[in-house]
């Protein structure tokens, strides 16, 4: 059975029993600004947890959150017994915030089947549906096999090369104030502002609730801001890109390629720094 993008709390109760199903708890102990989740020792019955931090980012890599390995990818996603037929939801505890990250991930290693909880943990518990105090820990070694899309990656140097060919669109999920330079980056040595020709869509402005916008919100909202289809996502680590990637999707676009060094590595290979004291 194949999935949509983004699935609902009663789509993902209905389908519980499901054979293929696995359910991936991606959350994170905070955002980037530090915002704490509420009720982070729940989570929904029979969740895995999918450490996006310490097993799912490239720990070789100077830039957070960087795109690990494929090989390393597949062998850890085995670990958790995911296997080729899989069919996948991943939720987090913030209501969508580290979950579209996820889903960007398996999409660069070739797994299709997959689809992020709309509203996250919050909508699972606010719709009345039965929460776990752990995770499950035992399962069979999965036979997942990592299929390598290097085209949903955007480098330093192809966005570099874009400040002058303006061959496709960065879309900025930064705050308003990050983005024009107004308020400071969560990375304290690093100045804030924006890649050149780079358009500003906080990912904030693609939720409501913890939960996506209709399609229709989300298509005038794309309409309003940019009508290329060749776009590439961008944030402060390569996270919160993916929230706005996502949404993009549901309001039609194709595009899934994702900035991963994002506003921190351009600013380090750019020297925008900050002076100590």
């Amino acid at each position: 059975m194949e999935v949509k993008e983004i699935v609902s709390a009663a789509w993902l109760h209905a389908h519980l029993d499901d054979e293929n199903l696995i359910i991936l708890d991606a959350s994170l102990a905070q955002t980037a600004t530090g915002k704490s989740a509420a009720g982070s020792s729940e989570t929904i019955p029979n969740a895995r947890y999918f450490d996006l931090k310490q097993v799912f980012s490239d720990a070789s890599s100077a830039f957070p959150n960087t795109l690990p390995v494929p090989a390393v990818f597949e062998e850890e996603v085995r670990k958790l017994g995911i296997d080729a037929d899989s069919m996948l939801v991943i939720f987090d505890a913030m209501g969508v915030y580290s979950s579209p990250r996820v889903w960007w991930l398996f999409q660069c290693m070739g797994h299709q089947n997959s689809a992020v909880l709309d509203g996250g943990l919050p909508e699972w518990k606010q719709q009345g549906f039965a929460v776990a105090s752990e995770h499950i820990k035992h399962w069979e070694v999965g036979d997942f096999k990592a299929k390598y899309n290097p085209e949903l990656l955007a480098t330093y140097e192809e966005v570099l090369a874009n400040t002058l060919d303006k061959s496709f669109t960065v879309v900025d999920a930064r705050s308003a104030g990050r983005f024009n330079g107004t308020t400071p980056e969560p990375r304290k040595h690093l100045k804030s502002g924006s890649i050149p020709n780079s358009i500003n869509i906080p990912y904030e402005t693609v939720l409501v609730d913890g939960k996506f916008k209709s399609k229709e919100v989300l298509q005038e909202l794309f309409k309003q801001t940019t009508d290329t289809e060749n776009l590439v996502f961008s944030c402060g680590s390569g996270l919160t890109a993916c929230i706005v990637m996502l949404a993009a999707i549901r309001a039609g676009k194709s595009s899934k390629r994702v900035y991963d060094g994002s506003w921190t590595e351009w600013a380090e290979l750019q020297n925008l720094t900050l002076k100590a004291g």
